[in-house]
């Protein structure tokens, strides 16, 4: 296969892949997409991934955290599950952690607990982050900065973020998660110049589907369903983006990406 790709964000254990997950697997793999790394957003779910992986070996690997906008639930029990997840070899990372002041389902002073937790975790397990970040970039970035030297490396998942953003983690020596986000000419648009800042041996690609459906896919599936499938849809523009041939792209993200991961 010319071109190989590895999704490092895909929500398997979302109920909208209950039915067929089987053929969307099937089917990422045929385009190219030969490993997925399952994200874990509860200490629920991401049992729930351990238990994909195990079913899947060749195929998945996981991460297993809690996401700031369950933070409320974070409890005791909590971390020792999650202490405990990091024991098996399917999972690959910390996270999805971080910290969400957008919606704030969760108060900020729970999520930047729960965070913190995690970040001890990290530091124990010896784990990358899988890390989540939105309109909360100046509190997240200095706690970063207290548990850095600590933490084996980490990768700000789905960044969306501006200029500012973008050269605060990668001042941290972070690897930087594109989605489809780039294929949306409303919304995606300010990052196109930024791809170009991000070192090719820090870039990785992501699907985070079912969400993120890229918006120029055509024809759209009916369901609006995002699959890993559309992860070389969303390389060619980045390819674009950046101005190199997608082959080399292939072997850049797939170097990050098992580097990274360990896998």
């Amino acid at each position: 296969m010319s071109q190989q790709w590895i999704d490092i964000g895909v929500n398997l254990t979302d109920s909208a892949f209950n039915k067929d997950l089987e053929e969307v697997l099937e089917r990422a793999i045929e385009n190219g997409v030969t490993q997925m790394v399952v994200t874990g957003t509860t200490a629920d779910e991401s049992e729930q991934a351990v238990a994909l992986c195990s079913k899947y070996p060749e195929v998945l690997r996981c991460t297993a955290g809690v996401h700031p906008h369950y933070a409320s639930e974070f409890t005791l029990e909590t971390e020792k599950v999650l202490r405990d997840l990091y024991k098996d070899p399917s999972v690959v990372a910390v996270g999805e952690t971080g910290l969400d002041f957008n919606r704030n389902f969760s108060t900020p002073e729970q999520q930047i607990k729960a965070f913190e937790i995690q970040l001890e975790l990290a530091a124990e397990c010896g784990l990358p982050l899988f890390l989540h970040e939105r309109d909360a970039f100046k509190t997240q970035v200095e706690m970063l900065k207290s548990y850095r030297d600590q933490i084996s490396n980490a990768v700000a998942h789905c960044f969306t973020g501006e200029k500012e953003a973008l050269y605060g983690y990668l001042d941290l020596d972070l690897h930087i998660g594109i989605t489809g986000w780039v294929c949306d000419e409303r919304r995606g648009s300010h990052l196109h110049p930024l791809l170009k800042d991000i070192p090719a041996d820090r870039l990785m690609l992501e699907t985070d589907a079912p969400y993120l459906l890229p918006r120029d896919l055509k024809p759209k599936p009916k369901s609006r369903r995002n699959e890993p499938l559309h992860l070389p849809h969303i390389a060619q523009k980045v390819a674009s983006l950046v101005n190199k041939p997608v082959e080399q792209l292939s072997k850049e993200t797939l170097q990050n990406t098992r580097r990274f991961f360990g896998i």
